[in-house]
Formats: structure tokens, sequence, C-alpha cells
């Protein structure tokens, strides 16, 4: 299992409410077998009509996506966030998300943490000011630091334990525990004959 307490990492401000799925990976690259080459395809629709920030290379390698509110709208595809996490992307902060979007975010461990309006707007200063700035996300303390300033961010309980006790990972719970899952297996009488 593994356990995510502290993410740490550049950031990347993307303004703008309701920024949905399909803005993020258009539905076209939904065809693949795999979540592998999304990456390539991040906003880009978005990016062909106005400078993206995932386009400056002021922001390139940055850990930390940093949005406003009701990120992750729309359709309820996991091609989101694994576009998200394969360019590169650890953590995103943001007013508030789409339920599904924060479903998905977790299940890959990518976490998705909330912070007041102004706390957020104070993060997207300062990064878009200093894009060497640092941003350390502590979710056992429940805090964010960036460039001297401080805030509290949240997730709910359930979730944030999850992280920290790594069973947010269900795979690598199964993994660590393949040995009772073959001793259950074996008493099964569906599944002897496989």
């Amino acid at each position: 299992m593994s356990q995510i307490s502290l993410i740490d990492g550049r950031a990347l401000p993307l303004r703008g409410n309701d920024i949905d799925t399909d803005r993020i990976i258009p539905a076209r690259f939904l065809v693949t077998v795999t979540f592998e080459g999304l990456e390539q395809h991040v906003f880009e629709d978005d990016r062909k009509t106005v400078r993206h920030p995932f386009d400056d290379p002021k922001y390139q390698g940055a850990a930390v996506l940093v949005v406003n509110s009701n990120f992750g709208c729309g359709s309820s595809r996991e091609h989101a966030p694994q576009a998200l996490q394969r360019w590169g992307i650890k953590a995103v902060i943001g007013e508030s998300f789409a339920e599904i979007f924060f479903g998905n975010s977790a299940m890959i461990g990518m976490p998705c943490v909330t912070a007041a309006p102004g706390d957020v707007q104070a993060i997207m200063e300062r990064v878009e000011r200093n894009s060497a700035a640092r941003v350390h996300i502590d979710l056992a303390a429940g805090t964010c630091d960036v460039d001297g300033f401080q805030c509290a961010v949240s997730m709910p309980p359930k979730t944030r334990e999850a992280f920290l006790s790594g069973a947010w990972d269900t795979t690598g719970m199964l993994l660590d525990r393949f040995a009772e899952v073959e001793a259950t297996a074996a008493k099964l009488p569906y599944v002897s004959g496989f």
C-alpha cells in the first residue's frame, strides 16, 4: 500500500469555474483501451483557441493544479484525472470539485483538497508571480504552504484517512494480502476449476 500524506512541487494555476471533463480530455480521445498517452491531449481544444497555462513553459513540470469551483463537472469519465496525473499532476487544490471527478481522482492516488475561495485566489496570485514557488500540501495537518502563505485545506475525513493509511490503493491492499485471497479462492467450489 502506498500512503500519501505530503505533496510538494511547483503549481499550475488554472482559472475558471465549472471546467468540465470534456474540456480536460475531449471525448474523441476516449476510444483507447488504456490510459497511455492521454496526457498529450489534456485541454487540447482549449489549448487551440487560447494561450493556456498547460502550454506555458514556466508551468512545465508542475505537480499541483490550482483551480476554482466545480472543477471536473460534466460526464463521469475517469480519463480526466488519469490524463492530468499522467501529465504530471500529483494533487489538485480548488474551491470545490464535482463528486465523480473527486472520487475518480482519489481512486488513482491524486488528492483533491478544497480551500476557501480567497485562499485559492491567494495561492494562484503567488504562483503567477513566482512560478518557481513550491506548494507544500500536508494532508495530515490539513494545510497548504506556498511562498510565505499558509491556509487550511480539507477533504472528507474518510478520504483523508484512506490517503494517510494507504487504503486508497485498493489494488495494493489486495496484493499485500494475496495469500489470503488465494486461500479463500481455494475454498470456493466455483473457483477451483479455473
